[in-house]
């Protein structure tokens, strides 16, 4: 089974949160706010020129906040390698990759591991 594909998803919109169980076991929980702050779409990342299968780092470090444009409306899966996501201002066009989706893990193993360039990064915890 492939490491990076997830086990569970649940999006909790209560608390504004998206969590992913992955396969090797390490758990990400996702403010939602930080989902469309990396948005990977065309559009939020200013053209194609600017796409990367990584998020922007300075999304890490924006505030949290609460606005149609980071409530999640709806979660769909995209074959069986990514996620897309429907936010309340109507924007739906990221598609959210499982390494990506990893490389976004805000927890500080994971922070910490992206910020010493770690190239075997995601490790198996």
């Amino acid at each position: 089974m492939d490491q990076l594909a997830p086990k569970g998803i649940k999006a909790n919109r209560l608390a504004g949160e998206l969590t992913i169980q992955w396969a090797d076991g390490h758990l990400s929980v996702y403010p939602f706010s930080l989902v469309r702050a990396a948005c990977p779409c065309a559009e939020c990342r200013g053209g194609h020129d600017n796409m990367r299968d990584t998020p922007d780092p300075e999304v890490f470090t924006r505030p949290r906040e609460d606005s149609p444009a980071t409530r999640m409306t709806s979660l769909e899966a995209v074959g069986a390698y990514a996620l897309t996501i429907t936010w309340e201002d109507g924007h739906h066009y990221g598609i959210y990759t499982w390494s990506f989706l990893r490389a976004l893990c805000p927890c500080p193993i994971c922070r910490g591991e992206a910020a010493q360039g770690d190239s075997a990064w995601p490790k198996t915890l």
